[in-house]
C-alpha cells in the first residue's frame, strides 16, 4: 500500500504559535495602556524641578480626565480582541474543519476522499496525514474484503453446484454405479468442509480471539516435518529442519498451522521429482524468525507478490487431491499479523520460493 504522507519541513508546533499570538496581544494591550496612561494622564505632571504651582490637579480631575479615555481605550480593546481573536482561532482552526469533513465523508462510505493538508509539520498536519493514512488503510482493507468475499462465494459455490450436478445425474440414471457417485460426493463434500475450515480458521486469526503462550518455532517445525514426512515421501521431496530455538510468543495451534501450511505448500509446490524443502529457525534482532524454502520453478516477482491474497494458486489453479483450497499463505499472512509479525515471499535463487515470517520473540 502506498504510503500518501506529505514531505514536510518542520514548523512551529500550534501550542507556540497560539501563545506566541496571545502573547502580541497582550503587548498590544499593554502599549495602548501606556499610551492612554502617558497621553491623558502624565500631561498634568510637569516636565522640570518642582516648583510652587500655578495650578494643581485634584483627585477629581485626574478621575475625570483618565475615566472616559481608558473606558474607551478597554471598548476598542474588547472589539479588538474578539475580532482578532475569531479571526486568528478560525485560521488556526481551518484545518481541523477540512479533518471534520474528511470524517463525515468517511462516515458515509467515502473512503477515497484525502485531506492532503499542505504546510510545515506541526500538530494539526500530523493528525491529517494519520487520518489520510488511515482512510488508506482502511480503503484497502474494504477491497480486500470484498474481493476475499467475492472469491469465498465462488468457491463455496463450486463444489454445490458440483453436487447439484452429480445427484442430477443419479437421478436421470438410477441404474449407474452408485459407489462411484458416492465417492465423488464424499470428496467434493470433503473439500467444501476443509474450504469452511480454512475460512473459519481465517476468521478467528483476524479476530486474535486466543491466548498468547510461549511457543517455541523449532519444536513446532520438527513436529510439522514429522507429520508431513509421508507426504514429502509421496511427492519425492526431501524435507530439512535446522536451526536454534526460535521462541515466540502467540497461539500454540495458530503457530502450528502457520507451519503446517508453509511446509505443506513448499511439498506440494515443488519439482516434479528429487524435489527438497528446508525449514530453518533462529533467532535475530530480538525477533523469532522462521525460514521455508522449496526448489521449483522459476517465479516472477510480481506474481509472488500476490501469492499471500487469498484462493491464489500460482500459476495455475489445476487442483490435485493435495492442492487444498487457496487459502494457505492468507491464512499465514493472517496468523502472522495476528501475532504482530511479517510474512515476507521471494523468489529463490534458482527456482522455488522463500518464504520468511518474523514474529516477536518470546521471554
Amino acid at each position: 500500500m502506498r504510503d500518501e504522507r506529505i514531505a514536510r519541513g518542520r514548523g512551529l508546533s500550534v501550542r507556540l504559535r497560539l501563545t506566541l499570538s496571545y502573547a502580541g496581544f497582550l503587548m498590544v494591550a499593554g502599549v495602548l495602556l501606556l499610551a492612554v496612561v502617558w497621553v491623558f494622564l502624565l500631561r498634568y505632571v510637569p516636565d522640570g524641578p518642582f516648583v510652587e504651582p500655578t495650578f494643581s490637579p485634584s483627585r477629581t480631575d485626574l478621575q475625570r480626565a483618565f475615566l472616559p479615555k481608558a473606558a474607551m481605550a478597554m471598548g476598542a480593546l474588547l472589539v479588538v480582541g474578539l475580532v482578532g481573536g475569531w479571526m486568528l482561532a478560525g485560521w488556526m482552526l481551518a484545518p481541523l474543519t477540512r479533518i471534520t469533513d474528511a470524517a463525515r465523508l468517511a462516515a458515509d462510505g467515502s473512503l477515497s476522499h484525502r485531506i492532503r493538508l499542505r504546510g510545515r509539520r506541526d500538530e494539526l498536519s500530523e493528525l491529517a496525514d494519520t487520518f489520510d493514512a488511515m482512510l488508506a488503510r482502511i480503503e484497502a482493507q474494504v477491497e480486500e474484503q470484498k474481493r476475499f468475499a467475492a472469491n469465498a462465494s465462488h468457491e463455496l459455490r463450486t463444489p454445490l453446484a458440483i453436487t447439484q450436478t452429480l445427484l442430477e445425474v443419479a437421478r436421470n440414471d438410477r441404474s449407474g454405479d452408485h459407489e462411484v457417485l458416492v465417492d465423488r460426493l464424499h470428496s467434493v463434500n470433503a473439500r467444501a468442509i476443509d474450504l469452511t475450515e480454512a475460512l473459519l480458521l481465517l476468521s478467528r486469526a483476524d479476530q486474535r480471539s486466543f491466548v498468547r503462550r510461549e511457543v517455541d518455532l523449532s519444536l513446532a517445525a520438527e513436529e510439522v516435518a514429522e507429520t508431513l514426512l509421508p507426504l514429502a515421501e509421496k511427492y519425492d521431496v526431501t524435507l530439512e529442519t535446522t536451526g536454534d530455538l526460535a521462541p515466540a510468543l502467540g497461539s500454540p495451534a495458530l503457530l502450528v498451522q502457520l507451519v503446517t501450511n508453509l511446509v505443506h505448500n513448499a511439498i506440494v509446490h515443488n519439482l516434479p521429482a528429487q524435489g527438497t524443502v528446508r525449514v530453518t529457525t533462529g533467532h535475530r534482532q530480538g525477533r523469532a524468525v522462521l525460514v521455508v524454502e522449496n526448489t521449483g520453478p522459476a517465479l516472477n516477482p510480481q506474481l509472488v507478490a500476490t501469492l499471500a491474497e487469498p484462493f491464489q494458486r500460482g500459476t495455475e489453479r489445476i487442483r490435485n487431491d493435495h492442492d487444498g483450497v487457496g487459502l494457505g499463505l492468507a491464512i499465514v499472512k493472517s496468523i502472522a499479523r495476528a501475532h504482530d509479525g511479517q510474512l515476507l515471499l521471494e523468489p529463490r535463487e534458482g527456482g522455488g520460493l522463500r518464504v520468511t515470517v518474523v514474529l516477536p520473540a518470546g521471554p
